[in-house]
């Protein structure tokens, strides 16, 4: 998986410097492209426990917030103990902040009227295909039109609309990589990723069976699966820092979050309607149901809200982060995960 995340980067590094786009966008966009193993692995997860799947799925945004509150705790600060952050981050980032917060609030709470009212007749309360084709159309939706601003007006070469708009980093003289090894590496990222993903999925399956004959809650052997999900932003997250490339760095670590609700949730809610209607994976009651509504399914979406708000908060206020701030941030994370480990 690490292997597959690396080549998916170097091609989209790749591809990034011939359309000269700033780091920042770059960084943005092998982020995106380390979603590609992550996806794959989720795949085979899905198809072997399908509601495991997708509470790590979910929970891996809590993770990805709380590697975002610890690395905001090791960025260069001034005087008064403040962080700058880059400015498509606050232009941009912010928004999906809080959309990703509304989005989580509303599903959650109709997800808690569903269970409380039964509103599919006597079964087991659960969202069905319609609901997840629906749900992961809409928040794909927003990824697109996300992407297509930052591309706009960051990447390319263009007049400032704003104090906002940052340059384009031009080198005189760089050597860019070849088209043939942008795409032989974007094809071996892919191909290994399906390896790595369907072993991953694997340990999965034996993960969750042995943790729940240990005694463990559902919920660890989710967020041990979780780590596994986000670890390629994380080695890019890091390798980025080392380098004193904070913008690349940054971009990566609200990438994990925001990519979550706006890209692998609602790909993880359309691959689920598809293994349901495909006969890969069972339906509930022999319906339509795909994922049941549960303490489990509905406490992963409804505590996404306060993660989500108090990280617009924190950002959104000024576009740095002090220190009262980034320990609030890491306090709710870790607060959430806590709870939901220990509680199950």
């Amino acid at each position: 998986m690490f292997a597959s995340s690396e080549m998916m980067i170097k091609a989209v590094d790749g591809y990034a410097k011939r359309k000269k786009m700033n780091s920042f966008v770059a960084g943005t966009m092998a982020g995106l492209s380390s979603n590609i193993p992550e996806m794959a692995m989720l795949a085979f997860v899905l198809m072997a426990t399908p509601r495991v799947g997708f509470i790590v799925t979910v929970l891996t945004l809590h993770v990805g917030a709380a590697a975002f509150g610890l690395y905001c705790g090791l960025l260069p600060r001034d005087v008064e103990g403040n962080a700058s952050l880059p400015k498509p981050l606050v232009g941009l980032s912010t928004d999906l902040y809080a959309a990703a917060a509304g989005v989580f609030f509303s599903l959650g709470v109709i997800m808690l009227l569903m269970k409380a009212f039964a509103v599919r007749g006597g079964g087991v309360a659960s969202l069905n295909t319609t609901d997840l084709y629906v749900f992961g159309v809409i928040l794909l939706a927003i990824q697109v039109v996300a992407t297509s601003r930052l591309i706009k007006r960051f990447s390319a070469e263009h007049q400032p609309e704003s104090a906002e708009d940052i340059p384009v980093e031009t080198v005189e003289h760089e050597r860019l990589m070849p088209v043939s090894a942008i795409a032989s590496f974007g094809l071996a990222g892919l191909f290994i990723s399906v390896i790595g993903g369907h072993s991953v999925g694997e340990f999965a399956d034996i993960l969750v069976h042995q943790l729940e004959a240990a005694g463990y809650s559902e919920m660890f052997g989710a967020i041990i699966l979780s780590l596994f999900s986000a670890a390629g932003a994380f080695i890019m997250i890091g390798t980025a820092h080392f380098q004193k490339k904070y913008s690349i760095a940054m971009a990566n670590a609200s990438g994990a979050i925001t990519q979550v609700p706006f890209l692998v949730l609602p790909i993880a809610m359309i691959l689920l309607a598809v293994f349901t209607q495909t006969g890969i994976i069972p339906a509930l009651d022999g319906g339509s149901g795909v994922i049941p509504i549960d303490i489990h399914t509905t406490s992963a979406i409804l505590l996404g809200f306060p993660s989500m708000l108090v990280l617009w908060k924190a950002v959104q206020d000024d576009g740095k982060v002090n220190w009262v701030e980034t320990s609030t941030m890491v306090a709710i994370f870790l607060l959430v995960i806590y709870l939901l480990v220990a509680h199950g």
